[in-house]
């Protein structure tokens, strides 16, 4: 039997794990060069837990991953508008993919907003993140292409909506 996906708010303690998470997934993975200065702002999950809700994702007693909910008015909102919330920073560790964590931590983000009455749910993603797009288009999120954008040169980013 398979351990439990339990999904909480990030304690402070756990800060520099996750923030080191995060670089290990991006990086490792492919999804940003080690060299970038965007690794610093992974890196900054103090940074994130001041202005977002830092979620984790427990099984077994350790952090498989984390995720960024932004609400409105949230300064990492880039996406959203005042009607929405947004996603960021989605993280699951190698050894913890495949239990569900990614998916619970969506859940988590979904069911917050809907808690605060939002209309909708947003995302970017970078376009070789297959399995997060598999993972996005199951749960019921769209393609909203005219939304995509790009933060820097060469960074073209995807985006999803899920309507509330």
């Amino acid at each position: 039997m398979s351990e439990a996906v339990i999904v909480r708010e990030a304690r402070a303690d756990e800060y520099e794990l996750i923030g080191e998470l995060t670089v290990e997934v991006y990086v490792a993975g492919g999804l940003v060069s080690a060299a970038s200065p965007y690794v610093s702002t992974l890196r900054d999950a103090a940074g994130r837990a001041e202005k977002s809700e830092l979620l984790v994702a427990e099984i077994g007693g350790e952090v498989g991953g984390a995720v960024a909910y932004c609400p409105p008015g949230s300064p990492y909102a880039e996406l959203a508008g005042p009607d929405e919330a947004e996603f960021r920073m989605l993280a699951v560790r190698e050894k913890a993919r495949g239990r569900g964590a990614g998916r619970a931590m969506v859940l988590e983000c979904v069911s917050r907003a809907r808690a605060a009455r939002l209309g909708g749910l947003r995302l970017s993603t970078q376009r070789n993140m297959d399995d997060a797009h598999r993972l996005y288009e199951r749960m019921g999120f769209v393609r909203t292409p005219d939304r995509d954008w790009a933060p820097a040169p060469g960074v073209d980013l995807l985006t999803y909506a899920l309507a509330l």
